[in-house]
């Protein structure tokens, strides 16, 4: 099946999970499972900001980093860019934050709040170079929107 087809397939599943359901923990873990699976993506998981630290939220994989300040890695430097970020191999990432040696590349999405602030971010790493491209931008981006307008 084409990355678009189960990105829409992903989409679907995400709507429904998130219909009617306000916890913003219970969503979260339901994107991230839906996404981990649906996707068959290596890690995926949030980051919430909570003063003034990215925490680990909900995820889909093995053990990961808890805290991440503003800059460092992916997670922090797409926090303080407010800017989706792709990674084709993230050892070439300057500051890149090793969770785990399987990782070989990452998207990084931010999560904004109904003020246009940054909430969180969602992360996805993959266990293949080059993974993520303009498509999965696209698509997590339209996931990181529904998270804001039903979630947040």
């Amino acid at each position: 099946m084409k990355k678009e087809n189960k990105y829409e397939y992903s989409l679907s599943l995400i709507k429904a999970v998130l219909e009617g359901e306000k916890d913003l923990i219970a969503n979260l873990g339901n994107i991230a499972s839906v996404l981990k699976y649906e996707m068959e993506i290596f890690w995926v998981g949030f980051y919430i900001l909570k003063e003034n630290e990215l925490v680990l939220g909900p995820f889909q994989g093995p053990s990961a980093c808890t805290r991440i300040a503003m800059g460092r890695g992916v997670c922090g430097a797409a926090w303080q860019r407010k800017d989706t970020i792709i990674v084709e191999n993230v050892h070439d990432f300057p500051g890149h934050i090793a969770c785990n040696t399987a990782s070989k590349s990452e998207i990084v999405v931010p999560v904004f709040d109904k003020n246009k602030d940054i909430a969180m971010v969602l992360d996805l790493d993959s266990d293949h170079l080059g993974y993520f491209d303009e498509i999965d931008k696209k698509y997590l981006e339209e996931i990181s929107d529904l998270i804001t307008l039903q979630v947040l």
